[in-house]
């Protein structure tokens, strides 16, 4: 398929971190969304956890405000954030599985299992105009079940390839990096919108912006990680830097 511009969404949910360590209004994570935006993020990802170990409800309503780009809203699928995402038709919906313990998001969403359920949960999100995503692993069945319930986006869990990379296990990293190539190419093929996240860094980002499916990464803790050191606005614009040069194959090198 014909190479198109790969979307960057950059998660602001750690800036809301570093402020909740020791309250207080520094650092703001509306602030960071709009750096991001002008160093060339294509969209702002928050996720609101049910403890709102983060992002804040005012958060959201900052970003609504504040925002001259799409808001990506990454939620569980319970009634509470059903009624959130429905008051504020964010341009986007993301459905992730949470849990109280997590540190962070630890895998996909278990679709299959559950597809009555978050089929009528996603189909108000739906009428009310948002983009509905479900954030799964690279597994057949799961985006067949993401397909039928009516959801337009997947987004692959990259995780497992990320920390394979990192541990050293490059043959296991080649093989979950080959499943989600595939699995691209699959939900391709049913008319989904693939995109993909978690754990992605500037040593891993590059075999994922790749794949010609993919249509938007998205990316948190490593560029506010990275920003200790570069300042946010560098950071996100050396991760856009690689994410072209791995889609069109041209190397600056």
């Amino acid at each position: 398929m014909a190479q198109t511009r790969l979307r960057l969404g950059v998660n602001i949910d750690h800036v809301a971190t570093v402020r909740n360590a020791r309250g207080g209004a520094y650092p703001d994570p509306v602030r960071a969304a709009k750096l991001a935006e002008e160093a060339g993020a294509d969209g702002i990802t928050a996720h609101l956890r049910e403890d709102r170990r983060h992002i804040t409800d005012a958060d959201i309503d900052g970003l609504m405000a504040a925002l001259a780009g799409p808001l990506n809203f990454e939620m569980a699928a319970t009634d509470e954030m059903q009624k959130i995402a429905l008051r504020h038709k964010p341009h986007a919906v993301c459905i992730v599985p949470e849990k109280r313990q997590e540190r962070t998001t630890e895998g996909g969403l278990e679709v299959a299992r559950d597809e009555n359920r978050l089929a009528h949960f996603i189909a108000p999100l739906r009428d009310a105009g948002c983009r509905v995503s479900i954030f799964i692993a690279a597994d057949q069945k799961q985006i067949e079940a993401a397909h039928r319930i009516g959801a337009e986006v997947i987004e692959l869990h990259t995780g497992a390839y990320c920390d394979y990379h990192a541990e050293g296990e490059f043959e296991a990293r080649d093989r979950e990096l080959a499943a989600l190539t595939e699995m691209a190419a699959f939900a391709h093929s049913l008319g989904l919108e693939v995109h993909a996240g978690h754990g992605l860094t500037y040593d891993t980002v590059g075999p994922i912006a790749a794949i010609p499916e993919v249509m938007e990464l998205n990316i948190g803790h490593f560029l506010i990680g990275e920003s200790v050191f570069r300042g946010l606005g560098p950071a996100v614009k050396e991760m856009r830097r690689l994410m072209d040069e791995a889609r069109t194959g041209n190397s600056e090198a």
